[in-house]
C-alpha cells in the first residue's frame, strides 16, 4: 500500500484506545476525529456512512484500489492494521503459524467475551436507572471468571504476553478493558498475573501514547475518588439512558 492516510474515529473508551495503541505500536501516522457521545455524534448520517452500527472505533483510508475503505469493529480494524502494515510482525505473527491462530483465538475471546461481559457489568453497576442485583452479580461474576482464564494463561506464559514472545493485537485488544476493571467492580489484585501483564504493557511507549487518544486516559485516577466517580457515572448514565430510548424508537 502507499503511505497511510488513516483517519481514526474514536472516543476515550476501552474499545477506542485499542486502535490508537496499535497505530502507535506500529509507528503509523493517523488523523483523529473525536466523537461526542453526549451529542449523539455517532448517530449522525455522515458517521453512519462509515459505521452503519453507529459505534466507535472506525477508520477510513484510501485502499489499494484507490477508493476509500471504511472499517468498523475493533477486532476487524486490528486485523486489518496487522495484515496491511505489520510487515515486521511487531504486533502480530505470520499468517499460518501456530502463533497467528493463537492470537486470533485470544482476540476473539476479548471481542466475544471480556468486552461484552464487562460492558454489561459496567452498565448494571454504573448506568442502569436502578440497581438490579441479579444483573450486577451475573455480569461482574462472569467478568471475573474470564479474568481468571486470562490470569491462569498468563501464569504459564514465559514472556508475560498472551501469545509467543511479544505483544500482539490480542494483548492490545484486552488492555483498556483490564485497565478499567475497577469501574466494573472487579478487583484486579485478585488476578496477580493479569495485573503484572497490565503493568508490563503500560510501560510500553506505544501503549502510553495510544491510551491518551483522543483525550486523557484517567480511569485509574478517577477510581481513587469515589465522589468524582459517582459524578462521572451520573453524567454517563443520562446519555446512556437517552441513547437507549432513541434506539428503541
Amino acid at each position: 500500500m502507499s503511505s497511510p492516510d488513516i483517519t481514526l474515529y474514536t472516543a476515550q473508551t476501552p474499545n477506542g484506545i485499542k486502535i490508537s495503541i496499535a497505530l502507535e505500536e506500529l509507528g503509523l501516522p493517523y488523523k483523529v476525529e473525536k466523537l461526542d457521545f453526549s451529542k449523539n455524534t455517532q448517530k449522525e448520517p455522515w458517521f453512519l456512512e462509515i459505521n452503519p452500527n453507529g459505534r466507535i472505533p472506525a477508520i477510513t483510508e484510501t485502499f489499494t484500489d484507490g477508493k476509500q475503505i471504511r472499517l468498523f469493529e475493533s477486532g476487524s480494524i486490528l486485523t486489518y492494521l496487522a495484515e496491511q502494515y505489520d510487515k515486521d510482525y511487531k504486533i502480530s505473527y505470520p499468517r499460518g503459524t501456530r502463533e497467528y491462530y493463537e492470537t486470533i483465538s485470544w482476540l476473539y475471546f476479548q471481542n466475544a467475551g471480556v468486552g461484552p461481559m464487562q460492558g454489561q457489568a459496567n452498565h448494571f453497576s454504573r448506568y442502569a436507572p436502578e440497581r438490579i442485583e441479579y444483573g450486577v452479580n451475573r455480569y461482574v461474576n462472569e467478568t471475573k471468571r474470564l479474568y481468571g482464564v486470562l490470569d491462569k494463561h498468563l501464569s504459564e506464559s514465559k514472556s508475560g504476553f498472551l501469545v509467543g514472545d511479544h505483544i500482539t493485537i490480542a494483548d492490545i485488544s484486552h488492555w483498556g478493558w483490564v485497565a478499567g476493571a475497577g469501574w466494573a467492580g472487579v478487583d484486579i489484585d485478585e488476578f496477580p498475573h493479569l495485573k503484572a501483564w497490565e503493568e508490563k504493557l503500560l510501560a510500553r511507549e506505544g501503549v502510553e501514547k495510544g491510551r491518551h487518544v483522543p483525550s486523557p486516559h484517567t480511569i485509574k485516577e478517577l477510581l481513587k475518588d469515589k465522589k468524582k466517580s459517582d459524578e462521572e457515572a451520573a453524567k454517563a448514565r443520562n446519555w446512556v439512558q437517552a441513547g437507549m430510548k432513541e434506539d428503541a424508537k
